[in-house]
């Protein structure tokens, strides 16, 4: 296929300065440690850590049950039938399957068979939701798949850079691209916004430059700078301006190939013999407006969910409820969506939110109350329309108070994870598939830890049943969980609710509910306050 000519260099220059890239500086790559390039590697571009979601990492959240339980990911036939005969149709991208480097890529997918499948089947509630977005912009079908690259399909993955979420942004580009960061929402890790804002990021940089799709894969991988410059140097040599033939870094250079191998094996898995997961070709999802914010576990209840499914479908909510100021949305499964529709149109507006009157006491600020209660001071302020910070003894407020989620309690686990203060030792039993990379990532750790505690090469085979040795860092948090106290909670006791119910809800131990409310026994009634104290001091992210 012939390779569109990007622009010239004054052109190039001046676009270079314009936009971020998805997961680096202005001119800068991914920053990230590079994945190695070897035959057992792992074919995610970046190293990823697993968030925190309150659990250990070598047990991974239950998978949402809008999907199919993982079974057999043998190679799906390559009919319409699935969502695949579709995708393929509305394929863009330059066939370069040849390429010794997207050759590469295929012959370790062939290695790992069940790898893909295995993603695809924990991707299989957003695909179709995202193929939508695809094609209602009329983008190649491909990019449904770069997220197989970037993130494995995991919201809740961090690069060593900061970039989060499955499309991979880092901080200042997502907000570049009008993803909220606060300390209640990160839409980075939301599916819907962040998907929004890849494509939009897409199609600028292809349209950059001058609509050749692999040069803007390039550069959402490694910034516009970097490939614009890459273009200037050849021009200015006279050789060929295409993406096989610039100096990129090493990391670009394989990033576009592992795309292009993972459309190669979706046009003919059976020729590859590479399992891919069978997605019907029918929605799953719809985006349900709120109308305002609402505790997650109202959502849940409302929409006939558990909790977790809930969280696992909308990532971006760091906190018990949805952020005061936006977005009111969640994503939920299209069978679900009537009913909570007349759920929530039926719910009191004071039942959306659970709230406490608290009576201001001497020497009380609205910063003291609002970490007491952990909230905000601009959510007290605005439920209690307040104009400044000034509140007087004796008065009273209203403040928002929830169970907060076990995402809630994640969030503020992440951070004390990057000063973890001491390691526990895990022993993993290797599995079928199983590679030291994939392990890394799954545990958190680098490459070269897992080599050096195993005493193996970087590059070492591994076997079905031979069992590894992983220390794995624990918090400060998770070091002192029911001896430190954190923030105070007051939570107002719910019908059928008991300490027992209570402790798990909120990770901390019976004896300590007791202590902190001078609890003789184990009796409690439904209205009953209780302060928990549940979280280190919470941190705008």
């Amino acid at each position: 296929m012939k390779k569109n000519k990007p622009k010239g260099l004054g052109g190039v220059l001046l676009g270079a300065t314009l936009l971020l890239s998805a997961c680096a500086s202005l001119d800068g790559g991914h920053a990230v440690q590079e994945a190695p390039l070897l035959a057992g590697a792992d074919p995610v571009a970046k190293s990823t850590r697993l968030a925190s979601q309150g659990e250990t990492a070598a047990k991974p959240r239950p998978r949402i049950n809008v999907a199919k339980p993982l079974a057999d990911t043998s190679p799906s036939p390559t009919t319409d039938e699935t969502i695949w005969g579709r995708v393929r149709e509305g394929f863009g991208l330059p066939d370069e399957r040849d390429h010794e480097r997207v050759q590469h890529y295929i012959q370790w997918h062939q290695a790992n068979s069940d790898y893909l499948g295995q993603v695809l089947a924990r991707a299989e509630p957003y695909l179709h939701y995202i193929l939508e977005e695809i094609e209602a912009r009329d983008l190649p079908a491909e990019l449904l798949l770069l997220p197989v690259v970037e993130s494995a399909y995991r919201a809740d993955v961090y690069s060593s850079g900061q970039a989060a979420g499955i499309w991979q942004f880092i901080p200042s580009t997502g907000r570049h691209f009008g993803l909220h960061q606060n300390w209640w929402y990160d839409g980075r890790k939301d599916i819907h916004t962040s998907t929004h804002a890849a494509l939009d990021y897409l199609t600028q940089l292809n349209e950059r430059f001058d609509g050749d799709w692999l040069l803007a894969l390039a550069a959402y991988n490694a910034g516009q700078g970097t490939v614009s410059r890459a273009i200037a140097r050849n021009e200015s040599l006279g050789q060929p301006t295409d993406y096989w033939n610039l100096d990129l870094p090493r990391e670009t250079q394989h990033y576009v190939p592992r795309l292009l191998a993972l459309q190669a094996i979706v046009a003919d898995p059976e020729h590859y013999q590479v399992g891919l997961w069978p997605v019907a070709d029918e929605p799953r999802l719809a985006l349900v407006d709120l109308g305002g914010q609402l505790e997650l576990s109202v959502a849940a209840e409302l929409a006939d969910l558990s909790l977790d499914e809930i969280m696992q479908l909308n990532p971006a909510f760091h906190r018990w409820a949805t952020d005061p100021d936006g977005p009111h949305h969640l994503l939920l499964p299209l069978d679900r969506v009537e009913s909570f529709q007349i759920a929530l149109a039926a719910l009191p507006r004071e039942q959306r939110v659970s709230w406490l009157r608290h009576q201001v006491r001497p020497g009380e600020t609205l910063g003291h109350i609002a970490t007491r209660y952990n909230t905000s001071v601009a959510l007290l302020q605005r439920t209690n329309e307040l104009k400044s910070h000034l509140i007087r003894v004796g008065d009273h407020l209203l403040i928002p108070t929830a169970e907060p989620s076990t995402q809630e309690v994640a969030a503020g686990r992440q951070d004390e994870n990057r000063q973890a203060s001491r390691s526990r030792t895990l022993h993993h039993r290797v599995q079928p598939g199983d590679t030291l990379w994939g392990l890394a990532r799954t545990y958190g750790v680098t490459l070269q830890e897992l080599a050096a505690w195993n005493r193996i090469s970087s590059d070492a085979t591994l076997r079905p049943g031979q069992t590894l040795l992983i220390r794995q860092a624990e918090t400060a948090m998770a070091a002192a969980a029911g001896s430190t106290r954190g923030n105070v909670l007051t939570y107002a006791v719910r019908p059928g609710d008991s300490l027992s119910s209570i402790s798990r809800r909120f990770g901390v131990r019976i004896s300590d509910i007791q202590d902190w409310n001078q609890l003789d026994g184990h009796l409690i009634r439904p209205g009953q306050q209780l302060n928990l104290y549940v979280d280190a001091n919470p941190r705008e992210s």
